[in-house]
């Protein structure tokens, strides 16, 4: 281990009061080192780079048996010996194509630039999702054995390849026989019930992408009763998704809405000729447990229809888990206060929390705001618009929950960003969630 004792019992263990804001500051210093280390990183097209760094720090800083699969993933297990419980720290480190601005090299060719300022890390793959992974690996290597041991849980890291090309990296995982019983994915949910706020999202939206493809009989236009208009049959078939009710789904205590909705259509060959065919694009936000019924489009003569995509949605399906990151998210956030004033928080010590009630989450998130404002409002349970490999290992049978400094709005743009304060928190999120896995793990 190349970090200290005396270190590793401080990050781990929250400190005493005083110790508050040395903890997060060296939480912060971490974080952003091993942040920036892995953003520089092309791994828009190739993610062997990026996977050797995550693999080859995990090796150098912790005794945990680190794998490599065939699929390029990176797996790391810390296991007591009677731990039959496995709870994942989950991440991706692959990355959508950069900007050119993104780049050291012309377009998008050589390292990626990382920059600091305003409390922030700029680059391709800061808030998606390359620094949420240093922070659970921050985690993963901070927590004690004695801690796994108490639970008892075995640890598991994480790093897909392959999340932005569909959960390429993740499925191939699950059909190895990856299952741990427990996930937390480090896709963002902050900023969703309040500016600033580390929540934690018990549901997300799926995606199902369709085509419907209306046939009909070419025929010259001046004679329009020798064919069948292709693209009438698809105005019945567009007629047909509208008056589809939108799906909605409840997931402890959150409403999830979905969406049905055309979002092309193309069809026709000339301007003097009937259509012989015409094709409708359909993306529909799918929720746990319902899909709309496109079928019946085919129910009109000469249309089909075809699934091009489907991302799953996720839901928690243990309300003792999703309590238990929820209070861990909530000591992190007191901690966090508690070391920017240099006083203990109001309602409860560093390494417990009162139960804050619940508030209604829509799917719209909270407008962004600058970087990490002081925290007027206690983390939520909340539901996220956005499908994530959580969805493939919730539908493999892992109780998920997602819990992340990413904000809405930062993931692949040109300007995409996390704040320091924010990933600094998230190591403490994901540590004290394993002090508490005797919260939710049958002993």
């Amino acid at each position: 281990m190349t970090h200290s004792e005396t270190d590793s019992q401080l990050l781990t263990d929250g400190g005493t009061d005083g110790d508050h804001d040395s903890a997060g500051t060296a939480d912060r210093a971490a974080v952003t080192s091993l942040t920036e280390r892995l953003v520089s990183i092309p791994s828009h097209e190739d993610e062997t780079a990026a996977g050797d760094a995550v693999a080859d720090w995990l090796r150098a800083e912790t005794d945990a048996a680190v794998e490599r699969d065939d699929h390029g993933n990176v797996i790391a297990r810390r296991d007591p010996a009677d731990a039959d419980t496995a709870l994942a720290l989950v991440g991706h480190h692959d990355v959508v194509p950069p900007a050119p601005r993104q780049t050291a090299g012309d377009g998008t060719e050589g390292a990626y630039v990382v920059d600091q300022h305003d409390g922030r890390l700029y680059g391709r793959g800061t808030a998606d999702m390359k620094g949420a992974v240093a922070a659970a690996m921050l985690a993963f290597r901070d927590v004690q054995t004695a801690t796994l041991r108490d639970a008892p849980v075995e640890l598991v890291f994480v790093s897909f390849v392959g999340e932005e090309q569909g959960g390429v990296g993740c499925r191939a995982a699950i059909e190895d026989g990856f299952a741990p019983e427990y996930a937390v994915v480090g896709e963002g949910s902050t900023g969703y019930s309040a500016p600033g706020v580390t929540d934690v999202a018990v549901a997300h939206k799926g995606r199902r992408g369709s085509t419907l493809t209306a046939s009909g009989t070419a025929a010259h236009a001046s004679e329009p009763e020798a064919g069948e208009n292709a693209v009438y049959r698809a105005s019945d078939a567009v007629d047909v998704v509208r008056e589809i009710d939108r799906p909605t789904a409840t997931v402890l205590g959150r409403e999830l809405r979905g969406s049905v909705e055309v979002t092309e259509i193309e069809g026709g060959e000339a301007w003097n000729v009937i259509p012989e065919t015409c094709t409708i694009t359909v993306d529909e936000r799918t929720v746990p447990g319902e899909r709309a019924p496109l079928d019946r489009a085919t129910e009109i003569d000469g249309v089909s229809w075809t699934v091009d995509q489907d991302l799953p949605p996720m839901r928690c399906d243990d309300s003792a888990f999703a309590d238990a990151v929820l209070d861990a998210a909530r000591t992190a956030h007191d901690v966090s206060e508690a070391a920017k004033t240099g006083t203990e928080t109001a309602d409860a010590p560093a390494t417990e929390t009162a139960d804050a009630p619940a508030t209604e989450t829509v799917d719209a998130p909270a407008t962004e705001t600058a970087d990490t404002p002081r925290v007027e409002h206690d983390p939520q349970h909340v539901v996220k618009p956005h499908a994530t490999d959580a969805g493939w290992l919730a539908e493999a049978g892992t109780t998920c929950v997602i819990c992340g400094a990413a904000e809405p709005g930062e993931a692949h743009t040109d300007s995409e960003s996390v704040s320091v304060d924010v990933l600094a928190r998230c190591v403490r999120i994901y540590r004290e969630t394993v002090r508490r896995a005797d919260a939710f793990v049958d002993g």
